[in-house]
């Protein structure tokens, strides 16, 4: 596993860790440092139908994508809004997400709302590691999952960009 929660949470608010947790299906583990896709586990533990899983999967790597700020994600992010049937109606003075029901539509409304609410800027994914976390600081200018291993299977990657970036400043071509 990347960092596994311990330390500063990276927990989104709410219905948002669900969200959070689908995105985290898709990781690049510290020991193989290669992309691993959990999906099928995830979805055994939800009991997520046969049948909807593809659809699911597929929200996944565009939300992926949108939190990573990838071009041309948020269109891909808004064609889904048609494609699963959600509606916006106003109940109570706020915006409610309709849509006629299962996983991938029920996702994509908790995503519309964290949309909303102005939360979902603040879903970010580690430029290293990948992992995707919850931005909870004051001016949401949090950049690694963590600077400081999270636990035993934790990677401190803000630490280890610094690191590097330093060396990479200092090097001076020769060798001591």
């Amino acid at each position: 596993m990347v960092n596994n929660g311990e330390g500063p949470s990276q927990d989104a608010p709410g219905d948002l860790e669900r969200v959070r947790e689908l995105l985290n299906t898709w990781l690049v583990p510290n020991d193989t440092r290669r992309p691993t896709d959990l999906f099928d586990a995830y979805a055994d533990r939800h009991g997520i139908p046969p049948d909807e899983r593809a659809a699911l999967r597929a929200l996944r790597d565009d939300l992926r994508a949108a939190v990573e700020r990838e071009p041309g994600a948020e269109e891909r992010v808004t064609e889904w809004i048609g494609r699963l049937g959600v509606g916006v109606a106003v109940t109570g003075g706020a915006l409610a997400f309709r849509h006629p029901g299962g996983p991938a539509a029920g996702t994509l409304g908790t995503v519309l709302e964290a949309v909303a609410l102005g939360r979902w800027p603040r879903m970010k994914a580690c430029p290293d590691c990948r992992w995707v976390f919850y931005d909870s600081t004051r001016n949401a200018g949090k950049r690694w999952c963590l600077m400081t291993a999270g636990g035993p299977d934790g990677r401190s990657c803000g630490s280890i960009a610094k690191v590097r970036r330093h060396r990479r400043k200092h090097a001076t071509g020769t060798a001591p």
